[in-house]
């Protein structure tokens, strides 16, 4: 092997930020060398978790402080694999803390934690969570927090083909959410199911998913949005989100619980298209199903919506709307109350009747849409 072949590999390992050289892979079975992988491991290296249950004791979370470290279930099987702490009103602040760039968790669940599940540090680039379960957090079960000190944002990160609920069916107070990021660029939520994310009293719980604090370029697709108070979010007063993309989500509410409110929210949130989703409230209890809120939403497209309740302009909000339908009936879809929104039947004015809107190549399913005319309204497209 020549000179320059065998040193190849590690200079073009330093050029992509990934150390290939001497990445390695680190198996353990209990806590105490999970804490000690998480304190030794080098960049690019993955510590792999065999099946079982893994305690946290004392305050503080598993941290993270590795760039582009990745965590995972050995197994890919994200049930078999648990991390818990001490009770939602326990001594264990979070699951994980990452303050490093470029750091995966996936394949394991997360519960019984009194903050969140995940949290990340400000500025924070590239973090991926990835078919996770985080369950029964005393707040966000995931955060992204800022500060008025930090200029650059968190960028880049996907959370995808998780699940986040509470299994009793109701939060253990309001101050909770799911994904819950405060100034984050070029973020992507897909694919996630969210579940009775509900406030017990004293006030509304935050959205199932909420960009915020100059947020920008969010894509929020093909999610799953279940007995949640709100389901998605951007923007919050006058906490702007820039620009963005929500399409092809689920959102279901059966009215139950104390705060059932609106499907999705933009609150100073302008140059977003919310387009293609699928919004069906089982209640007379909220008169809404999208906003669109406050002088500094501009510039907002609204396009083949599929509702049964109205889609409304609140505090001087402006949006063009483009061929929605908000008279949905429950025999529409196939099993409304678990979440499942595909059309049943073929339904006038829904199949076929969407505006032509580029970019759609795809619904929930990832099923592919017709160039042009023909798309129908709403996340699923029927077959």
């Amino acid at each position: 092997m020549g000179v320059m072949q065998k040193w190849l590999p590690m200079i073009l390992g330093v050029l992509l930020g990934v150390n290939s050289v001497s990445a390695a892979s680190i198996s353990v079975d209990n806590i105490g060398k999970l804490n000690r992988a998480l304190k030794s491991a080098g960049r690019g290296d993955t510590i792999l978790l065999a099946d079982g249950i893994y305690r946290i004791s004392g305050r503080f979370a598993l941290q993270v402080k590795t760039e582009n470290l990745t965590v995972r279930g050995k197994s890919g099987n994200r049930d078999a694999v648990v991390i818990e702490g001490a009770g939602m009103r326990g001594n264990v602040n979070h699951g994980f803390f990452v303050s490093a760039h470029g750091v995966t968790i996936r394949d394991l669940t997360i519960r019984r934690v009194a903050n969140h599940g995940v949290q990340t540090h400000v500025n924070i680039d590239r973090f991926r969570l990835a078919n996770c379960v985080i369950r029964d957090t005393y707040e966000q079960l995931f955060k992204v927090p800022f500060s008025d000190q930090v200029p650059d944002p968190s960028e880049d990160g996907i959370v995808e083909n998780c699940l986040f609920e509470y299994s009793s069916g109701t939060a253990p107070n309001y101050y909770t959410g799911g994904v819950d990021v405060h100034h984050g660029r070029n973020w992507i939520i897909r694919n996630n199911t969210f579940r009775n994310l509900r406030s017990p009293g004293g006030s509304i719980a935050e959205h199932a998913i909420h960009f915020w604090s100059n947020s920008e370029g969010t894509l929020v697709e093909g999610n799953v949005i279940v007995d949640c108070d709100r389901g998605i979010g951007f923007g919050m007063g006058d906490s702007r989100h820039q620009a963005g993309i929500i399409r092809n989500n689920f959102i279901y509410h059966s009215g139950s619980g104390k705060f059932p409110d609106v499907g999705i929210v933009l609150e100073s949130s302008p140059d977003t298209i919310v387009v293609n989703n699928t919004i069906f409230f089982d209640h007379n209890r909220y008169p809404h199903a999208i906003e669109y809120r406050f002088p500094g939403t501009r510039g907002v497209l609204i396009v083949n919506n599929l509702t049964n309740r109205r889609i409304a302009s609140r505090d001087g909000g402006k949006a063009r709307l483009m061929g929605n339908h908000t008279a949905a009936r429950k025999d529409f879809f196939v099993d409304p109350a678990n979440g499942d929104l595909h059309l049943s039947q073929t339904i006038p004015r829904v199949v076929d009747a969407g505006f032509p809107f580029g970019g759609m190549d795809g619904d929930i399913d990832g099923e592919r849409r017709p160039k042009g005319d023909g798309i129908d309204i709403g996340a699923d497209e029927y077959h």
